[in-house]
């Protein structure tokens, strides 16, 4: 089994950090770990908030607190280190990088040829709106709209090149919000851009653990009935932040994508 977004930024770059990563995998039956960290965390990749810290006080504080902790080059020397060691599963290394329409060459010049295993693209932002962050900040917004702008980000962030998968591709539903249109199509021209661009699907768990009440496990099944019918791979994923949630839910992510 494979856990394919794990989140190393809770801890230091060490080997004995990674490793209580590797112990719960073992524990968990898993056979690989896809670790990675979100682009913000490099003070390279600054330059591509500057618009949504400029929509919104709010994220603007999130990022003078959270992001620019590392510099690139700090987490290529941990990937250094990791692959010259041995371990009981396969560790593979990424960026997961928010996706803004005007930064494609800027990301790829930031990711090209440095070893990466893989790139995950996210939407986490609409039109500079941080949709996952606060339940509360949705309030007197157009839910539609929203829903709309998210979809035809994912197809452009589909289409783009850059990344090898997307994540959580509906994540949009974190807070239980529901558009009153179909997503019927949206679902099948993502799930048609991802296929063209032999790109992979992120099954994940993360919203479910997060927000139990409001977020179903795992994408909306018709959503995973059109990407397997696209033939889109489906990974399934924790997004865990910290070890003790490596594997969370793995096998029945597993069972839901198998089913839909």
């Amino acid at each position: 089994m494979i856990d394919g977004h794990v989140h190393i930024e809770r801890g230091a770059y060490t080997l004995d950090w990674i490793n209580q990563f590797v112990e719960k995998a073992v524990e968990m039956g898993i056979d690989e770990i896809r670790l990675l960290e979100h682009n913000y965390i490099f003070e390279e990749f600054a330059p591509m908030y500057d618009s949504a810290r400029a929509y919104s006080g709010y994220v603007d504080a999130w990022f003078r607190r959270s992001a620019g902790a590392h510099k690139l080059a700090d987490y290529l020397e941990l990937i250094k280190q990791v692959r010259s060691k041995r371990f009981p599963v396969t560790i593979k290394f990424g960026l997961e990088i928010c996706c803004f329409k005007e930064f494609e060459p800027f990301i790829s010049a930031l990711t090209k040829d440095k070893g990466f295993d893989f790139l995950l693209g996210s939407i986490h932002f609409v039109d500079d709106f941080a949709f996952d962050h606060k339940a509360e900040h949705w309030a007197g917004l157009d839910v539609d709209q929203i829903y709309r702008r998210y979809f035809e980000d994912s197809v452009f962030l589909a289409e783009s090149g850059i990344f090898d998968g997307i994540g959580h591709p509906d994540a949009i539903k974190l807070f239980g919000h529901k558009p009153t249109c179909s997503l019927v199509g949206y679902y099948e021209s993502l799930a048609q851009a991802l296929s063209n661009s032999h790109m992979y699907a992120d099954q994940n768990s993360g919203a479910a653990r997060r927000c139990p009440e409001t977020a179903s496990l795992g994408m909306d099944k018709e959503l995973l009935r059109i990407l397997k019918k696209k033939n889109v791979d489906i990974v399934s994923s924790s997004d865990a932040h910290c070890p003790e949630d490596v594997g969370y839910k793995i096998r029945e992510l597993n069972d839901l994508a198998a089913s839909a």
